[in-house]
């Protein structure tokens, strides 16, 4: 492919990634405002569902997201009440992030809103498919790190 490729700007793979990308966005967004929440924050919400009392670089990291963008989207869900920073007794800058009761009856609606677009997704795939997509998005992925 390399540079002798010719460059079809519709047929460019970053564009099409990019614009299913937003379709997913815009779905998962349609979806969740009932919720008052983003996609990110779902996920946060969902991730701390299943391994509650991360901390936020733990969140980050699992997120692939920036520490002061995952710092923004907790201390906004702290405000709606989702959730709760408890603070190290032994080191007062380091703090947890744990659900609270209305987090865990939030994560209940929003787990399918996003399965919702995930099966949409893969409508028509097979799992053989799925896990090739998959391998190949991870190597495009590891490919743009190098």
């Amino acid at each position: 492919m390399g540079s002798d490729y010719k460059m079809d700007l519709l047929d460019n793979i970053a564009v099409l990634i990019h614009d299913v990308k937003l379709d997913i966005a815009m779905r998962m967004t349609k979806s969740l405002a009932p919720y008052d929440i983003t996609p990110e924050q779902a996920f946060i919400i969902i991730l701390l569902n299943e391994r509650d009392g991360l901390s936020q670089g733990e969140i980050a990291f699992a997120l692939r997201k920036d520490k002061s963008s995952i710092a923004r989207m907790i201390m906004s869900l702290e405000n709606k009440g989702v959730m709760n920073r408890i603070t190290s007794s032994y080191d007062r800058r380091y703090f947890k992030v744990s659900l609270t009761d209305q987090g865990k009856s939030l994560a209940e609606n929003v787990i399918p809103c996003i399965s919702g677009t995930i099966d949409v997704l893969e409508t028509g795939f097979s799992l053989e498919e799925m896990n090739e997509l998959r391998r190949l998005l991870m190597k495009m992925r590891d490919n743009i790190k190098k």
